[in-house]
């Protein structure tokens, strides 16, 4: 049981180093504007915007992933690498955020934007499944699990339409993410009455 706790939170200090790293290399990218006014920081604004977020984003990613790690019990090879594949794309955030900013908010970039959210929540929803086979019900309700899964694939619907909206409408793509990071923002699932009985 120790040998298992114990590899549970390697795995967790590891994800939490990855991320503290992606944190950083997004922060290095931000730019200050060299003249010493304050209608320099106008033109900044797409930086400001898709920085906050993207922060956001992964601080989403990190409550969650760390929401989800309370119920590991056992820590299989399979775990381990689906947990690479999900901060392999996680990793792609900063490039993404780095580009939208330059080109303010441009089509391609913020479809692409969107994209990469899409493989994270899809990489996300193999985590959390793996997680959830190993949880026994008394932790979590049959109900529970499949609100999680329903959160898990309307959220992908949502980006996935927000990747095309953005080829036509960039801004209405970047605010269908921002809709869609809602869903995140608490990390256990409301449980509705008539599924907790389930």
């Amino acid at each position: 049981m120790l040998d298992q706790k114990t590899s549970a939170e390697r795995l967790g200090a590891f994800s939490d180093a990855v991320i503290a790293v992606i944190i950083t290399v997004m922060v290095l990218e931000l730019k200050a504007p060299e003249s010493p006014t304050f209608s320099a920081l106008g033109p900044l604004w797409p930086t400001a915007v898709s920085y906050a977020v993207s922060y956001l984003f992964i601080a989403i990613i990190w409550i969650n992933h760390h929401h989800l790690l309370r119920f590991v019990s056992n820590v299989t090879t399979r775990l381990i690498w689906v947990n690479f594949a999900h901060l392999f794309v996680v990793a792609l955030v900063p490039f993404a955020t780095s580009w939208i900013a330059r080109t303010q908010l441009a089509a391609a970039p913020v479809a692409i934007y969107a994209t990469i959210f899409v493989c994270v929540n899809m990489a996300y929803l193999v985590f959390e499944r793996e997680v959830l086979a190993q949880t026994p019900t008394e932790q979590m309700s049959p109900g529970t699990r499949r609100i999680a899964r329903l959160r898990s694939l309307t959220t992908l619907t949502i980006f996935a339409a927000a990747g095309l909206a953005s080829i036509a409408a960039p801004l209405l793509g970047f605010g269908l993410i921002c809709c869609a990071l809602v869903f995140y923002l608490r990390p256990d699932v409301p449980v509705i009455a008539g599924h907790a009985a389930n």
